[in-house]
């Protein structure tokens, strides 16, 4: 069919689930038409809005294009689009945010409703339902086993040869499960294609290119972080408190993840290593061509365009480096721990006791989504976060008395790392904690008032001031400046 024939399928209220992991995998076609009837249904008075059920975030060209359109009745489990934030944080869209792990089984179990129709981003589909995703898998095995239609997107702008780089397979459900058997990065468990019925395959060709944008450039602070995080891998390892062979590292999303990655490289005391991740940056392909990532094992390149044409033109060397599984085993929380994976990820804001925000700013405002930060942080061999000191200018300060919102307790964060310095939380009390975090990580023209904070606080195992703790954020609100904090005093 013709993708404007595909989209015409899909009626108002449909759950429909699309493949990609970022903007990695997702189609880009079908999603506009979709977009287009939602357009001319509204113009005529209809309804049209569907649900939208994805790996992770998406493109413009599906999350941006269906926003614009006012096509999206409920979003799962992230987004990073910013016409999408928009309509989230106005209400217009209904968001449920989620660890990116439970997305496939919570479908499965049949939490939100039958699949509809998936649309599913290929290099390649065979006549017998062999279906070979392009550079994100996210929850399409799933999705595409499930659904009454499934639309192929077979883009020719991506090479069938990519067939071998992925790893399809999913887990059995309760009270079936067994162990997943992944015990070493390198290990696959699965086929190299989604198979499904071909008969409800409906084929759509396109010749799209990805929607691959860079990120930020390192600058001094973020690449401050990533000397701290590389220094402190070294100090560990010396203490014998980590392999001296080093450990399979997970690494989130930005340019704060591609400065540590950056310095772990440049670093001669960390040794070559293995990355066992949700998503695979621009970074990690330069280290793995230069000798310093042996593999990586992800659920989708999320890489800039210049670096994916790359690889293409070099495949049978990433083929032999690279693999890429859904989401349920990138994430999977069972094999994170059994291979010592460590976890670093970027916080909005982290407070003096080991909080961590990664989600809503001034606790209202979503910014994305927990994406697979609890995923891997809950069951890492060591969970770091990392974040500058300051935000807009200095008026932010990213360490507070209590995080405006929660989203990993003091119970999962062993560690916080900013420009200035290193917080180990580990076998420290709530004092202990907020002293350290304080004086490593937090501003020095904010740590005066931090201390004031806890020196006024009420005694308790946790120094908790009830009409204090939101200060910070309540000054930011009425001053635009944290700085400006007024202490409220007990009546």
């Amino acid at each position: 069919m013709t993708a404007e024939e595909a989209a015409s399928i899909i009626n108002n209220n449909y759950n429909v689930g699309f493949s990609g992991f970022t903007h990695a995998g997702c189609p880009k076609v079908v999603p506009g038409f979709i977009a287009k009837r939602a357009e001319e249904e509204h113009a005529k008075g209809n309804p049209f809005k569907i649900n939208v059920f994805t790996g992770a975030s998406t493109g413009d060209k599906l999350d941006g294009m269906l926003t614009r359109a006012n096509a999206i009745n409920f979003r799962a489990p992230y987004q990073t689009n910013n016409d999408m934030r928009s309509a989230i944080n106005k209400g217009d869209i209904k968001f449920c945010d989620l660890h990116l792990s439970t997305m496939a089984q919570d479908i499965r179990y049949g939490f939100y409703g039958d699949i509809d129709v998936a649309v599913i981003e290929a290099c390649d589909v065979t006549e017998d339902g062999e279906i070979v995703p392009t550079c994100g898998v996210g929850i399409s095995p799933t999705v595409a086993r499930l659904a009454k239609t499934v639309i192929v997107e077979l883009n020719r702008w991506n090479p069938k040869e990519m067939r071998g780089m992925h790893d399809i397979q999913e887990p059995q459900d309760p009270t079936n499960r067994q162990d997943m058997p992944v015990y070493n990065v390198k290990d696959r468990v699965g086929m190299d294609c989604i198979k499904v019925d071909p008969s409800k395959i409906i084929v759509v060709e396109t010749n799209e290119p990805n929607e691959g944008g860079g990120f930020a450039p390192v600058d001094e602070v973020t690449a401050q972080i990533g000397k701290n995080v590389a220094k402190f891998f070294v100090e560990e390892m010396a203490a014998g408190r980590m392999p001296k062979t080093f450990l399979p590292v997970q690494s989130g999303v930005g340019n704060i993840a591609n400065a540590v990655l950056a310095a772990m490289g440049d670093s001669k005391d960390i040794p070559d290593f293995e990355v066992y991740t949700e998503v695979i940056q621009d970074a990690v392909i330069g280290l793995m061509e230069s000798g310093r990532v042996k593999f990586a094992s992800g659920c989708s390149l999320t890489v800039s365009n210049p670096c994916i044409e790359h690889i293409y033109k070099n495949l049978d060397f990433f083929k032999e480096r690279v693999v890429l599984r859904p989401s349920e085993y990138s994430n999977n929380p069972e094999i994170v721990r059994r291979l010592g994976v460590i976890a670093i990820n970027t916080a909005i804001e982290a407070d003096i006791y080991g909080n961590i925000n990664s989600t809503h700013v001034m606790g209202t405002k979503m910014m994305n989504g927990i994406g697979g930060s609890g995923d891997f942080t809950r069951s890492a061999y060591l969970s770091i976060f990392v974040t500058p000191s300051v935000a807009k200018g200095g008026k932010i300060s990213s360490i507070v008395p209590l995080v405006a919102h929660e989203d990993h307790s003091e119970h999962s964060v062993k560690i916080i790392i900013s420009e200035y310095g290193v917080a180990d939380l580990r076998g420290k009390c709530p004092e202990d904690r907020a002293q350290e975090i304080i004086n490593k990580c937090a501003h020095p023209d904010y740590r005066p008032l931090l201390q004031e904070y806890i020196k006024n606080a009420p005694q308790g195992h946790t120094k908790f001031d009830m009409y204090n703790a939101f200060a910070f954020h309540k000054a930011f609100a009425e001053t635009g400046d944290m700085h400006n904090v007024k202490w409220e005093k007990k009546a």
